[in-house]
Order: structure tokens, then C-alpha cells, then sequence
């Protein structure tokens, strides 16, 4: 069962057993994909958190290139949670693949240097608590990038 599928059924049963939620049932429709972006997002983000508290506080790497190889786990996991699971009505193809690929990757490098910025500035230059910053930039990043896959890698071309 697809996580989609899995929101349909339970949102179906609410929708049953409780007749006066049925006037949500087109708020539903139209923000699904968002609900589920947010779902991955979490994952996403957890992803991003714990790969990055690994590196620094154990590992002891520098912020900014544990925040780079953070960013290749987080960016994965969301690629492929995305173009699966969230934004399903996308080209099929190779061609299609690589060019979702490459625009995802573009708009995550954009963010990923945002982000970069955020925790130069605020962690190696001001000296604030290092995993708060994260998570703040997290924040931001995440938004930042629902819109880049909303509006640029998975937009839905008219027929």
C-alpha cells in the first residue's frame, strides 16, 4: 500500500463515520499533495538532522562539510520519496528521469548554499548553538524547497 493509498483510507473513514466532515472532502483533494509532501518532508528533515548531528558531534567534521554530506542523504531520500510518492503525475523516460533528476539536484544546490550561508554566519561567525541553527535552517529549506519541486522539477505541464 502506497503511502498515498494509505492517506486515501483513512481519510475515506473519517469521511464515513463522521458525515459532517464530508465538507472537507475537497480541501482534502486539493491539499493531498501537500499533506504528503509534509509527511516526507518530516522524513526528509530527520534524515538532513541526524546524518548532520552525526557527522559533527561524533564524527567531529567541520559544520559546513557535514552539512554537505548531510545534504546528499536528505537530498536522496527526498528524490526518490518525491517523484514516487508526492508529486505522482510527472513524464515517464529516461529522458524525464535525468531531467527531474537535474533540475531537483539544481534547486537542492541552491537551498544547499543558502543553507551553507545560514550556518557560516550564524554558527562560525556569531557562535551560536550549533544543532538550533540546523534546525532553523532546516526550517527554511524545507519550505524553500516544496516550492522549487512545486514550481520547477514536478510541475505539471499543461496537455
Amino acid at each position: 500500500m502506497t503511502p498515498s493509498t494509505l492517506l486515501d483510507c483513512i481519510f475515506h473513514r473519517i469521511f464515513c463515520k463522521y458525515p459532517r466532515t464530508r465538507k472537507w472532502k475537497p480541501y482534502y483533494r486539493k491539499y493531498k499533495e501537500f499533506m504528503l509532501y509534509s509527511i516526507f518532508g518530516v522524513g526528509t528533515f530527520l534524515v538532513s538532522i541526524i546524518a548532520y548531528w552525526l557527522f559533527t558531534e561524533s564524527f567531529g567534521w567541520y559544520i559546513l562539510i557535514s552539512n554537505a554530506v548531510s545534504w546528499v542523504f536528505a537530498t536522496s531520500f527526498a528524490f526518490v520519496t518525491n517523484r514516487r510518492y508526492v508529486f505522482v503525475n510527472h513524464p515517464h523516460g529516461v529522458f524525464a528521469f535525468f531531467y527531474q533528476l537535474g533540475t531537483f539536484s539544481t534547486g537542492r544546490l541552491l537551498t544547499l548554499g543558502i543553507e551553507e550561508l545560514m550556518l557560516l554566519v550564524f554558527i562560525g561567525l556569531l557562535q551560536q548553538p550549533n544543532m538550533p541553527v540546523k534546525i532553523a535552517s532546516q526550517v527554511i529549506v524545507v519550505a524553500l524547497n516544496y516550492v522549487f519541486s512545486k514550481l520547477w522539477v514536478f510541475r505539471k505541464k499543461p496537455a
